[in-house]
């Protein structure tokens, strides 16, 4: 077994029960449901604790390592539970996470956001352990609770939980993106899972009024938020802002598979390409990571891009953008010891331009963070819109 990663001695359970309400994480209504259902139960008794600031995972075994796992299972960490669509047998981390235990404070901080009510009915998109499930199955009730997972065996063990811990919610082993008609209307709908793309079918299958949470993010890269529904009274829409950057597994349905290289950009892609240099530095692109709002918004005005950044190597890293719907591709080179940085333009778009000028757009806007955006989804598809709906973010 991998041995886990050392860390400061962690918070017991209560404490972090605790320390979730003073942080805002957690709201007082919900503190008997954390106390009464207990992460742990619903955790295998081989995991990979999730370390925020290194990005590294190891394997702890309950049957090995009992205490160790306890203070994992209390932890205020993502914990793996899966890897490699189950493909991945042994104690090693696979290639690719697929199923995990979200850290308790963001759990808590989207139940929050759902904003649930006594006899209100809601239907879970990503079943995962079942321990969400099970915090909404105790404070509405089982019955007014539907969960469902596209893995098999992932929600047989966690229908298994449930049925053990005395909440028998029915798990449906599908495609959420399908929702599950035969026990709609429901008042709520909440994604475990990030989406590129809200289906109309969870508009349709919610209730006039009610609420859909939903992880949702573009294909330009990793950075995300919560997007908090509102459902017209006539169901024919819903609308809402987004609430706080978040990162989670794609929906399996809406991954995409990582932009082969040398299909864009073969070994003599570089002669005869259109070059120029731009003055935008590499910290005002990037700015602090997943979690910062200028990825997010040059996502919003670019649409059918991603981009990865190369291994800064001796002060110097490359930064590629691809486009989806065609071979177009673009890079440019940000060097430490340079103001200006050289770029390399192929294909009928010019992607650092839409992007440049998608970054332009964004400082010009006063630098909005996540919750000045919003989105829109009805029968023709989504808007993105900044402070209003009235006021939709342009696009290219």
């Amino acid at each position: 077994m991998t041995r886990a990663f050392e860390q400061e001695k962690r918070p017991s359970r209560e404490e972090l029960g605790r320390i979730l309400l003073d942080a805002g994480s957690m709201t007082s209504d919900w503190m008997p449901t954390y106390e009464a259902v207990p992460r742990s139960a619903f955790l295998p008794d081989l995991m990979w604790p999730h370390d925020m600031e290194s990005g590294r995972n190891s394997a702890v075994d309950k049957t090995l390592a009992p205490e160790a796992w306890q203070e994992y299972a209390d932890s205020n960490q993502p914990i793996v539970t899966q890897w490699d669509d189950g493909a991945h047998d042994g104690p090693e981390p696979g290639k690719s996470f697929s199923s995990s235990s979200s850290m308790p404070s963001l759990v808590f901080s989207m139940l929050a956001d759902l904003d649930v009510e006594p006899g209100q009915r809601v239907l879970e998109i990503g079943t995962g352990t079942g321990w969400n499930a099970a915090l909404l199955a105790h404070r509405l009730g089982a019955a007014n609770v539907v969960t469902i997972e596209v893995d098999g065996t992932v929600a047989s063990e966690a229908q298994q939980s449930l049925d053990r811990f005395a909440l028998p919610v029915e798990v449906v082993h599908g495609d959420g993106f399908l929702g599950y008609a035969k026990r709609a209307p429901y008042d709520r709908i909440i994604a475990t899972c990030g989406l590129r793309k809200v289906p109309f079918a969870w508009v349709e299958q919610s209730s006039p009024g009610g609420v859909i949470l939903v992880p949702w993010g573009t294909c330009y890269g990793p950075s995300e938020a919560t997007a908090r529904l509102m459902v017209a009274e006539d169901c024919r829409s819903a609308s809402g802002p987004f609430t706080r950057p978040v990162a989670f597994m794609r929906m399996r349905s809406q991954r995409r598979p990582r932009p082969r290289h040398d299909e864009y950009v073969p070994a003599e892609a570089l002669t005869g390409v259109e070059k120029s240099t731009t003055q935008t530095s590499e910290h005002d692109f990037s700015g602090t990571g997943a979690f910062d709002a200028a990825g997010f918004a040059m996502g919003l005005r670019v649409p059918d891009v991603a981009h990865l950044a190369d291994r800064k190597r001796e002060g110097k890293r490359a930064v590629w953008f691809y486009g989806l719907s065609d071979k177009s591709w673009a890079v440019v080179v940000f060097r430490d010891d340079c103001k200006e940085a050289k770029v390399y333009q192929s294909g009928p778009r010019h992607l650092w331009d839409e992007v440049e000028a998608a970054h332009r757009w964004w400082v010009e806007q006063k630098r909005p963070g996540f919750h000045r955006f919003g989105l829109t989804v009805d029968a023709d598809g989504e808007r993105t819109w900044l402070d209003s709906p009235d006021n939709p973010v342009p696009a290219r």
